[in-house]
């Protein structure tokens, strides 16, 4: 067999993805990593004018796309996938990042805190990867197989110490959804989730703000996650380096999670 060059093993050049939630925080991390790898990307979400913004800053290094996208409904997650199949004959790299949390005291945590982060953190997932299938299906072979990349946390593999119920829950049933669906796509889709600890982004801004240095000091690492950190495991994912991986949850997160 060929041995393979370090940058061939990494590179996603001639490759097409789609990072939801690509605007900021997680998903911007990645879309970064992944224009900066040689891919093709269209970011996300709800707020155009945001993702106009990025995509053109991340165009000065490679081709990087704006689009709209509301993917809490099943016909949101419809829309997003007719509008890339407009653009695109096939789609290596799907990133399911979009998502939302709540908190609240468990005597106040309603109807709304539960249906507005299932609808858009599980649901939403479920829904877009099966629009996709057909442009996933057109890119993937079991030597080359198109990926799927799914963003959970470590709120969904330990107890975290605020109360988002809901969201906790959403990303260990993420976690789960993962494993299905690698069972159900192998061998032309792998299917892996990333499960962040604390990062820099607007969900964690507050927590951080109070608490920073204290996460901080209670990782093993004895730091926050850096932009790098995530856009590095995710282009490993995605790449030939991360091909002969499914179903994994991949905690990046200084060891908070497994080691705390």
């Amino acid at each position: 067999m060929r041995a393979m060059a370090h940058d061939e093993l990494f590179s996603l050049q001639g490759k097409t993805a789609l990072v939801t939630g690509g605007s900021r925080g997680i998903g911007r991390m990645i879309a970064t990593g992944f224009v900066q790898a040689g891919a093709a990307v269209y970011v996300a979400s709800r707020k155009i004018a945001d993702c106009e913004a990025v995509a053109a800053e991340l165009s000065e290094v490679g081709r990087c796309t704006a689009l709209e996208a509301n993917l809490s409904t099943e016909g949101g997650c419809r829309a997003l996938a007719d509008a890339v199949a407009a653009r695109e004959p096939r789609l290596d790299i799907l990133v399911n990042n979009a998502g939302a949390t709540w908190g609240a005291p468990i005597e106040e945590f309603d109807e709304a805190a539960w249906e507005r982060v299932l609808a858009l953190n599980v649901k939403g997932v479920f829904h877009l990867t099966k629009f996709l299938l057909p442009l996933l299906g057109e890119a993937g072979t079991q030597e080359d197989p198109a990926r799927v990349i799914n963003i959970g946390s470590i709120d969904g593999i330990h107890v975290p110490f605020l109360e988002t119920y809901s969201y906790s829950a959403s990303k260990a049933a993420v976690h789960q959804l993962t494993r299905h669906l690698a069972r159900r796509l192998a061998p032309a889709i792998t299917v892996n989730a990333i499960a962040p600890g604390p990062f820099e982004s607007k969900m964690m801004a507050a927590t951080l703000e109070s608490f920073g240095e204290q996460i901080a000091a209670s990782a093993p690492l004895k730091r926050i996650g850096r932009p790098d950190d995530m856009a590095g495991t995710a282009v490993f994912l995605a790449s030939r380096a991360g091909s002969y991986l499914t179903g994994a949850v991949i905690p990046v997160d200084g060891g908070i999670a497994t080691l705390g």
